[in-house]
């Protein structure tokens, strides 16, 4: 990790042609409106606009007293503003540049500079086709400029929706040779387009809209991919939006660009943007009104870098970024703010004693960052630590930085949490027992130097310590390994880094730097999870799988699509999908199999906290397949497989009907005689959907004798004549009694069905079956039993003469006989 060192004067003007002059220019108050040094820092180039009489002017001053004749230019008002000072790489001579001063109208004038000579003007030319053009931004990259134009319709009434799309983006190759300059074939990148700044990386140039665009346009970013000849459109607040081939000048309008697009940006908010610059790492960099500093990758993605302090930002306040090697160098209100770009890390924060600065260019010098002010030229110069083989003092403040945030997660209190109170405050022992024992055992010394309790934490902590050290000692074996070994290098990496994040909690952040890994390293990936899963075949040649229960809840319980949003970024369970489909596809279901056996356990059915009780893993796994770009036979096959490796009915009935559209018999009437055992419902539909096949064409007719063993019990003669009838294909005309077609359904296909239904016992007889099958019927009268009364009650109750006693339970045999 670099350390930013302290800001010290590397020129005080006294090395520049005119140094004086420049000196004197800076300190009376006309600050420059733009400030450009050449790519060999041996030039600077000062444009001033706001000059009083009003006499814009362009002044290079040049360095270390190369000599030479000086460049200056002015133009008066009526003369069309000059929109771009472009430094372009010169072909012929390798590390050459020359200097296009590009005007608002198209007019174009190439400079070189010569050792000893000075400046010279090479060649005018005129971008601009068109009398009419106007050109409002400009870039270069390599040897070609870009840039946005307007072309005013020729009827001047007419409608303000149509005069927005009035832009269009050009490309133009400015080719120098010994002849002259040159310039290449005009091509249109994009018309009928609503204002845009352009930017230029190396690679890709990023299309921003202009603040006074339509508010429907200025929803999403416009990248474009010269070497595809690629436009994608991208929104920070959704990520990848679209992207399309441009073959031909059609494809080049930007309304039929947006058609299949419209729904999705409409709903999208607007964006948010005060500043915008492209960073060397091929990014743009774009500040928000908010002080957010954002990073849009050249693939539509974006990530959150850093937020700027002093809340909302005016229009008219400046804000300077410029990026030199890792460290984004940013200056708002006087404060200059060095960020790491990778972490996001604020690596320092230092207040300057004046607000007008200048970057400038650092000639092979990524280490340093050179900034002109009123008083000279600066360089801030980072420093490496004086022990390379010691861990990064940041891993400490990172501790801190997130405690800081899980705590501020958690907490009711509206106050912000920084680190400064997390380490003075002494309420939050754990992140400061963490870093003490980082600081101890990274730094390999001894633990009796720590508390009793850091200790005791320190030697269960000892496992996960080495397997960080190992995995650092990993990462700095890929960077010096030579191009053979680099690759199983990375695998070991990546292995480790995918067991890692399993391990943690999968949240937003760690999902998305799954995406990123197996969008990077594929095969490595692959080789991960099947480590990580365990997965393998067993000697009956069946998948299993021996993942432990957390690894398993990580893999289907982590964040699911309508979390994570459209930016770009899946679910795990759909990255494990997608692997498998590119490098094993034939395991895909067995492994949709084992998932659902697991969630089976672990959750409760139809739980919405389980994965089954949102969407069911097998939909998630066929939209995966879905999400390829060519469908072939294959693809098919494993639909039905994964439909089937569910075992719910819908899913069993729609691998039926795929299998009848395929005509696949044989295999319908395997799955039907798999799956009707499965439950009487199910049995029904299978019976029932082949049962109308089975009127409409011959084609089951050889597997009749299976079919009809499939009949459910409560299926009667009716029933099955009803479902016949139904299905029976429309004829034109009556059919003759005696028809030649081979296709007609005839009583005698029918009738074995029919006699097995009539032949099979009743439901109510299997009811009675019992009492109908005893020995004799009704059952025997049992023995009467005949009490005789005590003789003092006989005295007491006079009895009829013919009168007859029984006792309760000889009555109660009575009334059953």
């Amino acid at each position: 990790m670099k350390r930013a060192g302290t800001l010290r004067q590397v020129s005080d003007f006294s090395d520049f042609s005119r140094g004086h002059w420049l000196q004197e220019l800076l300190c009376r108050g006309e600050e420059p409106s733009h400030v450009q040094s050449s790519p060999d820092g041996q030039h600077l180039l000062v444009l001033q606009k706001s000059r009083r009489p009003p006499l814009p002017r362009l002044l290079a001053f040049q360095r270390h007293g190369i000599g030479g004749a000086d460049l200056e230019r002015n133009w008066q008002p009526p003369q069309p503003a000059l929109v771009g000072l472009l430094f372009l790489q010169n072909p012929v001579t390798l590390g050459a540049w020359v200097l296009a001063v590009v005007w608002e109208h198209g007019h174009t004038e190439v400079w070189h500079f010569v050792v000893a000579v000075g400046w010279q003007l090479l060649q005018t030319v005129e971008l601009c086709q068109g009398a009419r053009a106007r050109i409002v931004s400009v870039c270069s990259q390599g040897a070609s400029l870009v840039w946005c134009e307007e072309r005013p319709p020729l009827d001047t009434h007419s409608d303000m929706s149509k005069c927005a799309f009035r832009f269009c983006v050009c490309t133009r190759a400015l080719e120098v040779g010994e002849q002259g300059v040159r310039l290449g074939t005009l091509r249109i990148v994009l018309h009928n387009s609503p204002e845009y700044q352009v930017l230029a990386s190396p690679q890709h140039v990023f299309l921003v809209p202009a603040t006074a665009s339509f508010a429907t346009t200025s929803k999403f970013l416009l990248i474009w991919h010269p070497e595809k000849a690629k436009l994608t459109i991208t929104a920070p607040s959704a990520g990848f939006v679209h992207s399309k081939v441009l073959r031909s000048s059609s494809e080049s309008d930007f309304r039929k660009l947006l058609l299949g697009s419209v729904g999705l940006l409409s709903g999208l908010a607007p964006l948010d943007i005060h500043t915008s610059a492209v960073s060397n790492s091929e990014g743009l960099l774009l500040v928000s009104t908010k002080g957010a500093v954002n990073m849009v990758e050249p693939d539509g993605t974006q990530r959150h870098i850093f937020d700027l302090e002093g809340g909302p930002l005016a229009q008219g306040r400046p804000v300077q970024l410029k990026t030199f090697g890792s460290i984004l160098a940013c200056v708002l209100a006087g404060v200059l703010y060095l960020i790491d770009q990778n972490s996001g890390r604020l690596v320092e924060k230092k207040i300057l004693s004046m607000k007008e600065v200048h970057f400038l260019e650092s000639l092979g010098e990524e280490d340093s960052i050179q900034l002109l002010t009123q008083t000279g030229i600066y360089s801030f110069s980072f420093s490496k630590p004086e022990d390379s083989s010691r861990p990064e003092p940041c891993l400490v403040e990172m501790v801190f930085e997130e405690a800081c945030r899980y705590y501020q997660r958690r907490s009711l209190s509206s106050s912000k949490l920084t680190v400064e109170k997390l380490k003075k405050g002494g309420v939050f022992q754990a992140p400061v027992a963490l870093a003490a024992i980082l600081q101890h055992s990274l730094h390999q010394k001894p633990a009796r130097g720590l508390q009793d309790t850091y200790a005791k934490l320190l030697s269960t902590m000892s496992l996960e310590l080495q397997s960080y050290m190992s995995l650092e000692l990993l990462k700095t074996c890929v960077v010096c390994a030579p191009e053979s070994e680099v690759e199983s290098y990375c695998e070991e990496l990546v292995e480790q880094e995918v067991s890692r994040v399993l391990r943690s909690d999968m949240d937003k952040d760690n999902l998305a730097y799954l995406n990123s890994v197996f969008a990077s390293f594929p095969k490595a990936a692959w080789k991960a999870t099947r480590s990580c899963l365990q997965l393998q075949q067993n000697g009956d040649g069946l998948l299993v799988a021996r993942a432990t229960p957390e690894v398993w809840k990580k893999v289907l319980g982590g964040p699911q699509q309508e979390e994570v949003g459209q930016n770009g970024v899946v679910p795990l369970f759909e990255l494990i999908c997608a692997s498998f489909l590119r490098f094993k596809p034939k395991w895909l279901p067995s492994f949709v199999e084992l998932t659902q056996q697991y969630v089976s356990i672990s959750w409760a059915y139809s739980s919405k906290e389980g994965p089954e009780g949102r969407v069911p893993l097998y939909k998630r796994a066929l939209g995966v397949l879905a999400r390829k770009n060519k469908r072939s036979e294959a693809d098919d096959e494993m639909e039905l497989e994964l439909l089937l490796c569910s075992k719910r009915p819908k899913a069993v009935l729609q691998a039926l009907h795929l299998l009848i559209r395929l005509k696949q018999w044989q295999r319908v009437v395997e799955v039907a005689e798999k799956f009707s055992k499965l439950s009487p419902l199910l049995n029904k539909e299978i019976f029932t959907t082949l049962l109308a096949e089975f009127a409409q064409h011959r084609e089951l007719d050889p597997y009749l004798d299976t079919l009809w063993l499939l009949c459910p019990t409560e299926l009667t003669i009716s029933d099955i004549l009803a479902v016949v009838l139904q299905h029976l294909p429309d004829s034109q005309e009556d059919p003759a009694p005696f028809s030649s077609e081979g296709n007609q359904l005839t009583v005698g296909l029918l009738k074995p069905l029919l006699q097995r239904v009539v032949q099979r016992p009743c439901i109510q007889d299997e009811m009675y079956s019992d009492a109908l099958q005893s020995p004799t019927f009704p059952p025997p009268t049992p023995p009467r039993e005949h009490k005789v009364p005590s003789k003092a009650a006989a005295d007491d109750a006079p009895q009829p003469p013919m009168a007859r006693t029984s006792s309760p339970s000889t009555l109660a045999q009575d009334d059953t006989a």
